[in-house]
């Protein structure tokens, strides 16, 4: 580190640290209360820490306390393992007010001298461009967790301020960053309200509401067929219900079997995750490939204007999907996504999957969804008995466009926010880095060093060394005595034999 103003010091943050410890292992910390709370690892966020994000030990505050596993107000809580390497070293601290608290082994705790530094200063400068890079040059994967050990953050080197100075700078970083916060909540409401208008528009084409249509005689509903079809929406007397499967071909996919991989008879295809099928788009940054028989890569070759609609996952992610528009050739899909072929011109695809993703359609599939321990799924059965809404030929086209028209305005209000939003994160990263380059508030000549607070502070860790007591000479009789051991009830030495 170089160029530092007047009166700061290049440090390691051991050098500043009183504590660098890492959390407890809990096997199964329970939901319910019972013990001392523990923190989730998702708890810490940068420069956040959500005390509400909590488990129970079942240990009590006493052992905790004595065993030095407690959280105090202003301790620094570092994440030591994650598997996204942003959130490694992501460094949270400890608010005021909080009750017996104690935090995981993947969580690291560290202690700074108050009298040398502010936890504050430290917390905001493991945010900045700074520091960020040191972590992850320091961060090491093992079986897909990036992680840092305590050693390595107390290695890690920092500007040091006077004291007076780092006590102005979090504050006036408190002051700005809390605007920028404000004006950062804005654009997320108003990517809120941007997919609730995307779903009222989805809706309204799925069930004939952008036509214009009077819905005062609806179409009658369709047969009941052993699913929970709800309160079905009214649509025009001219419109029909029908089961998906009967105007789509609905299939599963290919499931993964590791052991056909090395087949010389398969051929390589990709083929879509539930990953790659978001609600109402489709995610093809990251593609897989499997082998597979070319008889299968036949069968389930996805061709433009196929219904893709997920099987499994978050409840609220049943059912999600969107439509495959031959951008990757030969591409086929694994069986935890579902495929609806519509029959040649009786529906067009956007209107399906439109009314899939949309208010109906998510509560139907949660409806009559399975859950299990971890996750949801919906079988290929009751997905052909999804109840679809069928326009007359000549009005589905009018609704595509038009649902197009207002979709395409969101998509400008979200493209809108979302260069907004890089530059409020480019605008974060600045101010940080010129806080931790001296040039966000002045300089006091009066401030004392950190040099100085750096002395004292290793002047108080020597005198606080025990003692070593001195050395005595010892006789050839005493070298050559044999080993002991420990035996017996009584203790007693014993020599072990030569």
């Amino acid at each position: 580190m170089t160029n530092l103003p007047p009166g700061w010091a290049e440090v390691r943050l051991g050098d500043i640290a009183t504590s660098v410890k890492n959390g407890i292992f809990v096997s199964r910390p329970g939901a319910d209360p019972g013990g001392v709370p523990i923190l989730r690892i998702s708890a810490v966020r940068p420069g956040h820490l959500r005390v509400e994000d909590i488990r129970y030990t079942g240990q009590n505050a006493e052992a905790l306390a004595e065993a030095d596993s407690l959280l105090d107000p202003g301790d620094l809580v570092f994440t030591r393992y994650n598997g996204n390497i942003d959130f490694v070293g992501a460094c949270a601290i400890v608010p005021q007010n909080v009750g017996p608290l104690t935090y995981p082994d993947k969580l690291i705790r560290v202690r700074v001298a108050a009298s040398v530094a502010s936890s504050a200063f430290i917390a905001y400068l493991f945010q900045s461009p700074r520091v960020r890079p040191q972590v992850r040059a320091l961060a090491r994967t093992t079986a897909g967790q990036a992680g840092i050990s305590g050693a390595s953050l107390k290695s890690i080197s920092i500007p040091l301020p006077p004291l007076a100075e780092q006590r102005r700078i979090v504050g006036l970083l408190d002051n700005l960053l809390s605007r920028w916060n404000a004006g950062l909540n804005a654009l997320n409401a108003t990517t809120r309200r941007a997919d609730r208008l995307r779903e009222q528009v989805m809706y309204a084409a799925g069930v004939g509401r952008l036509a214009g249509e009077s819905s005062k005689n609806s179409a009658p509903p369709p047969d009941p067929a052993g699913v929970v079809d709800g309160e079905l929406p009214d649509i025009p007397g001219t419109w029909q219900w029908k089961r998906l499967g009967e105007i789509a071909d609905v299939v599963g996919g290919v499931t993964k079997d590791g052991k056909k991989q090395a087949d010389p008879d398969h051929v390589e295809v990709p083929y879509l995750r539930v990953a790659n099928v978001q609600r109402a788009r489709l995610d093809l940054s990251k593609v897989a490939l499997i082998r597979v028989s070319p008889k299968k890569a036949e069968q389930l070759r996805l061709l433009p204007g196929d219904v893709l609609l997920n099987e499994g996952g978050d409840r609220d992610k049943l059912g999600r999907g969107w439509i495959w528009e031959g951008r990757i050739p030969d591409c086929i899909h694994q069986n935890h996504v579902f495929r609806a072929r519509i029959a040649d011109g009786f529906l067009h695809s956007k209107l399906l999957a439109w009314h899939a993703n949309g208010g109906f359609g998510r509560s139907w599939f949660q409806a009559n969804g399975l859950q299990s321990v971890n996750l949801a799924s919906i079988s290929l059965g009751k997905m052909r008995l999804f109840p679809v809404p069928v326009p007359p030929l000549g009005v589905q086209d009018y609704l595509v466009k038009t649902a197009e028209y207002h979709l395409s305005m969101l998509d400008g209000m979200e493209e809108a926010v979302s260069v907004a939003r890089q530059r409020a994160a480019n605008l974060r990263a600045s101010l940080l880095a010129e806080a931790f380059a001296g040039r966000l508030v002045p300089q006091d000549p009066d401030d004392e060093h950190a040099s100085e607070l750096l002395a004292r502070i290793r002047a108080e860790r020597e005198s606080a060394l025990p003692k070593q007591k001195a050395r005595t000479r010892r006789t050839k009789k005493e070298l050559a005595a044999p080993p002991t051991r420990v035996t017996g009830d009584d203790y007693q030495q014993e020599a072990f034999p030569l």
